[in-house]
């Protein structure tokens, strides 16, 4: 009996110690769990963190790639684009139409064109140039009245990051300032009217020359050209400025026929508005058509009407439709793109034998 009890106690001892021991082991096995399953978290967290991390590594390269195409997205059209124009004055039928053709080819693409006169002074230009760098235009197109002076001028432009194109003449300045040149060849102006003058006088003589504006691109070029290919039999007798005028033509041909008379074979003038100014001086004094050789240079409308009534015996073109030109590389360089950094436009020569029939059609 005692023995059966002892038996009993120790058949209960070891089921308890059993089961302490399974609770144990299932706390253990439960904590292990919990660790488990708090590393699993932790795994996920980071697997969460890496992806973040790639995609965000993945959304820096499509930002990137969206604003290297955000110039060609937001490129700027002609209905976006300001264009500065600063006129030099409006001294000759060619400086007319030059202006029309910058203002109707604005007009016709949707270009805004700050427009102004200078009236033929410098001071005026930069004046108006300060001004459109102050108000930000995309562009600036510059006629220069003369050739020096514009280096401080076109050193702010270049610093605000606004283009310069020089139009029409020349400038002396530093080309690192300004974007491009479109226009003439005026020193190659100036051999074309000297080839003219060396068949119109073949055994030599003795010529005048009305000079444009003092310093200007147009005027320093057409002289030395005209100089570099003028036959050494002809001598140039006198030269003044009539200042691209008709007004101020006449009373220096006034003056040349007052010194020299009969002496004079020919005459160089570099623009037609003053030979207008220089005809009539010659009618006056009694002259007949031919008597005085000219060539003029800018193939105008009364260019042609002189040659037509036989007066001129040359016309030297020098083209002032540039509108268009300007406005495609104003849109050009306002993108950022590259251009040529000179553009010189196509002339040529006219003469009598057809100026009747080429008139009509002229535009200006």
């Amino acid at each position: 009996m005692k023995f059966s009890k002892v038996l009993l106690l120790i058949v209960v001892l070891v089921i308890a110690f059993a089961v302490v021991g399974c609770a144990q082991q299932q706390a253990v096995d439960a904590a292990s769990k919990a660790d488990v399953e708090a590393l699993k978290a932790e795994v996920s967290a980071l697997k969460a963190d890496v992806e973040a991390l790639k995609a965000g590594g993945a959304a820096a390269p499509a930002a990137a790639q969206s604003e290297a195409a955000a110039p060609a997205a937001g490129k700027k059209t002609y209905a976006d684009l300001t264009v500065c124009y600063p006129q030099l004055g409006a001294e000759s039928d060619w400086r007319t139409a030059n202006s029309a053709s910058l203002k109707q080819t604005a007009e016709q693409l949707g270009v805004k064109l700050i427009f102004s006169d200078a009236q033929q002074k410098q001071e005026n230009q930069i004046s108006a140039m300060r001004t459109c760098i102050q108000q930000g235009v995309d562009v600036i197109a510059l006629p220069p009245v003369v050739e020096d002076g514009w280096d401080a001028v076109l050193t702010e432009a270049k610093d605000a990051g606004i283009p310069v194109i020089i139009v029409d003449r020349s400038v002396s300045a530093d080309p690192s300032l300004y974007a491009a040149h479109i226009g003439s060849d005026m020193v190659l102006e100036g051999q074309r009217s000297a080839d003219e003058m060396n068949k119109l006088l073949p055994d030599g003589g003795k010529i005048v020359e009305l000079s444009g504006t003092t310093g200007s691109g147009a005027a320093v070029g057409r002289a030395k050209g005209f100089r570099e290919n003028l036959n050494p039999n002809i001598e140039i007798i006198d030269s003044q400025t009539g200042n691209f005028t008709t007004a101020e033509g006449k009373p220096v041909m006034e003056a040349f026929l007052k010194k020299y008379g009969d002496e004079i074979d020919g005459a160089f003038i570099h623009n037609d508005n003053m030979a207008i100014g220089a005809v009539e001086a010659i009618k006056a004094a009694g002259f007949k058509p031919g008597d005085i050789k000219i060539v003029s240079v800018d193939g105008t409308r009364g260019g042609f009407q002189l040659m037509i009534d036989g007066w001129v015996q040359a016309d030297v073109e020098c083209n002032p439709l540039l509108g268009p030109q300007v406005m495609e590389m104003s849109l050009a360089l306002a993108n950022g793109e590259p251009v040529e950094p000179e553009t010189l436009t196509n002339e040529t020569v006219y003469y009598p034998d057809n100026a009747a029939e080429l008139l009509p059609s002229r535009q200006y």
